[in-house]
């Protein structure tokens, strides 16, 4: 059989996983989908490559991962016979054959995650595995709001760079930011080009310091443009961010697999009367 690259939309729940990519002291989400792939491969093959590499405990509605196949199953099978495989925390939602240059990571023009954040007095079990609960002070979204439309457009964010990071630079476009309340729960996503190792949880470690008052938006302006990455201590926890969608030149899913997967909660305000939908912001890079 001829090698043939296969695309595949995959959607995880990130919490008993070390994030995407094999490590040596924990189970990676590409370990798992790598020996499923194994499975049903007639020879070895290197390693399935993804579109972005999540960190530990990271959810996923949307991940975009290849691999070359050598094997005779065609590429609208590969869920199906996947799926059959995998842990129920891994789900494959669509497969398509793709051209032999084409490239999960490098040929991807955007990608999009979207930060849940609870911000009632009242503990919700149910909410617990997919967001972060803030309850001390309502957040103040107008500010954070005013916060986030600043990082639009290319600039340097290694103020929001984890060390460890082998990129040559902290440059990235910034394309859509988007930051919503409804009663409880604020919404946050923000598109860019790419990101950077751990970008998005420590933004928003200052975007909820900015809604609770602790850092005022143009201090949280002055930190990231000041590249002042010693002043960015806190990161926020890894179970609110979810990989929402990953962007292609031509789109190779069926949209209703990997535009918008992840269920948005709907939950009015526990500890006060219904409030409006609050849209908040909706920018995007001119």
């Amino acid at each position: 059989m001829p090698r043939r690259r296969i695309a595949l939309c995959l959607q995880y729940d990130g919490s008993a996983y070390h994030g995407w990519q094999r490590q040596t002291n924990g189970l990676s989400v590409q370990e798992v989908l790598d020996e499923a792939i194994a499975s049903l491969e007639p020879e070895p093959l290197r390693s399935c490559v993804a579109a972005g590499r999540t960190d530990t405990g990271v959810h996923a509605a949307a991940q975009v991962v290849h691999f070359d196949s050598l094997g005779p199953i065609p590429a609208h099978r590969w869920p199906k016979a996947l799926n059959g495989r995998l842990p129920s925390s891994i789900r494959v939602r669509a497969a398509a054959e793709v051209a032999a240059d084409w490239h999960a990571c490098f040929t991807a023009c955007y990608r999009r995650y979207r930060y849940t954040l609870y911000n009632g007095r009242t503990p919700n079990l149910f909410l617990a595995p997919w967001s972060w609960h803030r309850y001390q002070v309502r957040l103040d979204e107008a500010s954070m709001a005013a916060a986030l439309e600043d990082l639009l457009g290319e600039h340097d964010f290694s103020a929001f760079q984890r060390a460890g990071s082998r990129r040559r630079h902290a440059r990235t476009t910034v394309q859509e930011v988007q930051l919503q309340r409804q009663g409880d729960l604020l919404v946050c996503e923000i598109q860019a080009s790419g990101f950077l190792y751990g970008m998005v949880r420590l933004l928003m470690g200052q975007l909820v310091a900015v809604g609770e008052g602790r850092l005022s938006p143009d201090s949280f302006r002055l930190r990231w443009q000041g590249r002042a990455r010693g002043e960015v201590k806190e990161a926020a926890p890894p179970q609110g961010l979810c990989l929402l969608r990953v962007g292609y030149p031509q789109e190779i899913f069926p949209r209703a697999a990997w535009y918008d997967c992840q269920p948005r909660f709907q939950l009015e305000s526990l500890d006060s009367p219904p409030v409006p939908v609050h849209r908040g912001i909706q920018k995007t890079v001119p």
